[in-house]
């Protein structure tokens, strides 16, 4: 994407804008109850109340008010009825609260004749309703009760909302949270025409971006809005039109404008109905950092698990960190080349997935390496999880086996329960044996790889063969297809100087630029050598289960990882810089082999913190790899584990479970 193509682009647009208005309305702050909303700035309806009927309800000097729309489909709504739909609302939906019912407008949603039971009078006082509006179906009764039929221009889903009392128009409301832990980039909210804009409203928090979300009760899942009114966190890799893209990077966020295209991943997503409410935190361009001695540009979200001072490991940072904090994100979009959703949906105490390489296109996404490259989930819900997936692959996730392998294998489990994590990782493995109805085995991969392999490897041991692939692909790949134009763009920009670049995409861009182009395409050769391998010697293809077996290998063991240290090398005293992620295990098979390698939180074990000098929890998980293709397999077995017991859904907060 040239630098001046796109400034080109953002100065036509801001000419052609510049006659139209040179004041845009951006919404306003409004406080209901001692919490915090953000009305929206374009009206989604007016209500044709009377002059007479908006004075009831207005606050000298205040122009928004609170407004619920009311949904019953009952044929008599009465006092208990108001009640109870008031209930519901509080009960099912953090954006509501009772003070949206300082004006009702009640509709009916059915399909028999409606009457209005009076007197309504001692529930409106208990409400502190000052306006009750109602829709033509309750005609007769309202009348006779003095009261005036109210209509509407586009009709309205339940929940709350701010009205005009000098238009009568209608607003979208959201109830705006604070990051305390610094997981979001910005918070957005979507615009009518299909892009997005900086969230403008800012309640208290300390370097803490306000997030604004909308009622849960707007919206009706269906078979063609699976994720209706599901509220997604994307990382700040992924193109969203209207707002700008940071990939972690200080000048490379200030550089490019505002993007014109939503990314294919993303777009999928609210397609389905769900509810983009800000971009997250990522490690500077997909690369792996420690907190907080890497992360220069940027401060690193803090994981809320344990004593609150744990690395959130990277690069997804921000969704994992977020989804492991708030109840109010359901789910967040994070990418995965060599770990960064697994790290962090591990350590972080959640659901994740590196998907298959190549189930959804990466189109409009930064790259680190386009043949390792992979876009999944962080999410507490096990069954969201399916459902977003089915939404973002669409039909590259399927149904294709008719039941689950009746193999485990495992690698790196403890041989007996000597530990807390070892303890949970044992007691999964004998629930899932007996779930499956498996048999069990043990692979050293090392051990089955100089038996086996082909006579390409030459007789090199894994890490030989394997050891530079990924450090080669990521750097290379990345130095020449993103940094080169970025480093072109902000000289042309800047009379020929280099942007700051934090030290470990830098020293491994170094590392790249160390060997000859050659080794990338060797690197490209030995990694097809390996999937081949693999994929005939290790979990292989299956018409019935579609994987032949699963293989297990221990994810978080619930051990502390400070983010209060700095980098140490072993021998040395001193902080040392960061180095090529070089040496090959298990994890980095489905990077290389193209398969699915996902994370179930299992439960968690206690330390003694360093921090709170209390005893804290922190997650345990394994990590599941099945044959490529077969995620839907996966995520099928995390509902039925679920549904049996097995798989638990993690709280948010400082203790998972």
């Amino acid at each position: 994407m040239a630098f001046q193509a796109l400034r080109a682009a953002f100065a036509v647009l801001s000419l052609a804008n510049y006659a139209a208005a040179l004041v845009s309305p951006v919404g306003h702050t409004v406080v209901v109850n001692g919490i915090a909303y953000y009305a929206a700035p374009e009206p989604v309806s007016i209500i044709s109340a009377t002059a007479d009927q908006l004075k009831t309800a207005t606050t000298t000097g205040v122009d928004l008010i609170p407004l619920t729309v009311m949904e019953d489909k009952t044929t008599s709504f009465t006092t208990a009825v108001f009640r109870s739909l008031a209930g519901n609302y509080t009960a099912s939906d953090d954006v509501f609260n009772i003070g949206f019912l300082q004006a009702v407008y009640l509709k009916h949603s059915g399909t028999a004749p409606a009457t209005i039971k009076y007197p309504l009078g001692a529930a409106l006082t208990e409400y502190g309703t000052k306006l009750f509006m109602s829709s033509r179906p309750y005609q007769t009764s309202v009348e006779a009760q003095g009261y005036g039929v109210t209509g509407w221009r586009t009709e309205l889903p339940a929940g709350p909302y701010f009205m005009s009392t000098s238009t009568g128009e209608v607003y979208q409301a959201f109830r705006l949270y604070s990051d305390v832990q610094g997981a979001f980039t910005e918070g957005l909210k979507p615009n009518s025409d299909g892009t997005f804009s900086v969230l403008s409203a800012s309640i208290s928090g300390v370097q803490s971006v306000t997030v604004g979300v909308p009622s849960k009760l707007y919206f009706t899942k269906t078979a063609a809005k699976p994720l209706a009114g599901v509220r997604v966190g994307i990382k700040d890799i992924f193109d969203i039109a209207g707002v700008k893209t940071s990939c972690g990077n200080r000048a490379y966020f200030e550089l490019y404008p505002e993007r014109s295209k939503t990314a294919t991943a993303v777009q999928n997503l609210i397609d389905a109905g769900a509810i983009v409410v800000g971009k997250m935190k990522t490690s500077q361009f997909a690369n792996g950092e420690s907190a907080t001695s890497d992360w220069v540009d940027y401060h690193c979200p803090f994981n809320p698990r344990g004593d609150g001072y744990q690395d959130p490991s990277s690069s997804s940072s921000g969704p994992g960190a977020g989804i492991a904090a708030y109840d109010w994100l359901d789910l967040t979009l994070g990418s995965d080349t060599g770990g960064s959703i697994r790290g962090p949906s591990g350590v972080n105490g959640c659901y994740g997935n590196r998907p298959s390489t190549g189930l959804v296109a990466l189109d409009n996404t930064m790259p680190l390496s386009p043949d390792m490259d992979t876009a999944g989930f962080l999410v507490r819900d096990p069954l969201l999880w399916h459902t977003a997936a089915k939404a973002m692959y669409k039909d590259n996730i399927n149904s294709n086996f008719t039941s689950f392998p009746k193999k485990i294998i495992t690698t790196g489990f403890p041989s007996s329960a000597t530990s807390e994590a070892g303890t949970i990782l044992l007691d999964f493995l004998t629930k899932l044996t007996t779930f499956l109805n498996a048999t069990t085995s043990t692979l050293d991969v090392n051990s089955l790889w100089a038996s086996t392999q082909p006579a390409e490897a030459g007789g090199n041991t894994l890490t030989q063969f394997m050891g530079t692939v990924y450090p080669i692909l990521i750097s290379q790949q990345q130095y020449r297809l993103f940094t080169l134009p970025f480093y072109s763009d902000y000289a042309a920009a800047h009379d020929g100087r280099r942007p700051f670049i934090n030290p470990v995409p830098l020293t491994r861009w170094a590392y790249g630029q160390a060997f000859p182009a050659t080794a990338e395409t060797e690197a490209l050769a030995n990694k097809t050598i390996f999937t081949n391998w693999w994929k005939s010697n290790v979990v292989l293809e299956s018409k019935e289960s579609c994987s032949d077996s699963i293989l297990l290998y221990p994810g978080a063991s619930g051990s502390p990882n400070y983010r209060n240290t700095y980098r140490r090398h072993v021998g040395q005293s001193f902080h040392s810089a960061p180095g090529a992620p070089t040496g090959f295990s298990i994890g980095r098979v489905s990077n290389f082999a193209g398969v699915p390698d996902i994370v179930y939180p299992l439960g968690q074990a206690s330390y003694q913190s360093t921090v709170t000098f209390k005893t804290e929890f922190l997650p345990v998980t394994v990590d599941i790899v099945a044959a490529k293709g077969c995620d839907g397999m996966l995520f099928e077995l995390a509902a039925a584990l679920n549904k049996a017991g097995i798989l638990r859904t993690p709280k948010t907060g400082s203790v998972p479970f």
